[in-house]
């Protein structure tokens, strides 16, 4: 085991000697979502895009590859009035937001290469991918208050014969691309867009089918019951609209997306103790790839 780490660490060493530096950075932008309130998981609606916001570590191994540490916020909305082609999702008038707070480990790969000391390589492109845990909320507008939709069980969940309550937290695999360029040794900026794939179909707190109202009314409650179905809210009346316990309520099929969007702006820490003091105007290339 000993020779075994021996070996372990000198291979490692190149890469440690090769740590350029570090960077601290943070990002503001939008985001927005695809999911069962975006048109069953077909279109990404514009209108919707929300805030969103964060911080970021980068620890830059050499031109081409970076590790990055993020912590971002962001929100995401959706509404079956957006849709204008089908009478379906119209109809089911359902509508929610939610935070989702995101922690992100991402590798990055810098096309061009990028080494801000000296303006050696002052822009590239890069692409990024990484896994994220990802904690959401999704709340709906109702009688005038914001209501939180997953203790409701607006699905079922949690009666007898039913699924348990669905968990708020949800791993997802960000990837995307970006631009980044050096305006000093120091400050860079950039531009960012990532998708995030999650392993969740409840960002919207839609998936399955619906449960009669009468059914949910007696499982769940009385909130439940009204933001389980809210056809009726369309109708004259505004009375219920039951439907047949099974009846399709969203599309299970299909995961839940978000996206971000965002201008970076990025602090770099060039001399991390390997490699000594530099000055502007040294070697461009060479050993400080």
């Amino acid at each position: 085991m000993k020779n075994f780490l021996q070996i372990l660490a000198f291979a490692l060493l190149p890469l440690a000697i090769s740590a350029q530096h570090l960077e601290v950075g943070i990002l503001l932008g939008g985001a927005n979502y695809i999911g069962d309130l975006s048109n069953n998981s077909s279109n990404l609606y514009l209108k919707e895009t929300k805030p969103a916001a964060g911080l970021f570590v980068r620890q830059n191994f050499n031109h081409l590859f970076t590790a990055r540490l993020g912590f971002n916020w962001a929100r995401v909305a959706g509404q079956d009035a957006n849709v204008r082609n089908d009478d379906f999702v119209r109809n089911r008038n359902l509508s929610f937001r939610s935070n989702i707070l995101e922690f992100a480990l991402i590798g990055e790969f810098n096309i061009l290469g990028y080494q801000p000391y000296g303006l050696a390589r002052p822009f590239s492109p890069y692409l990024f991918v990484g896994v994220a845990g990802s904690k959401f909320n999704p709340q709906t507008r109702y009688l005038g208050n914001w209501e939180q939709l997953q203790p409701l069980g607006t699905e079922g969940q949690g009666m007898a014969g039913f699924d348990e309550p669905y968990k708020r937290f949800a791993f997802a695999i960000p990837f995307g691309v970006g631009v980044k360029y050096a305006l000093t040794d120091r400050i860079n900026l950039g531009l960012e867009l990532g998708a995030r794939p999650t392993f969740t179909d409840y960002l919207d707190d839609v998936s399955g089918a619906y449960v009669s109202y009468p059914e949910l009314l007696a499982g769940n409650g009385l909130l439940a019951a009204a933001l389980g179905n809210r056809t009726g809210e369309r109708t004259e009346n505004g009375e219920p609209v039951i439907l047949p316990t099974g009846t399709q309520r969203g599309d299970s099929a299909k995961k839940d997306w978000y996206f971000i969007l965002g201008v970076t702006a990025s602090y770099n820490f060039l001399d991390n103790g390997l490699m000594g003091s530099r000055k502007r105007g040294g070697r461009r290339a060479g050993c400080y790839d």
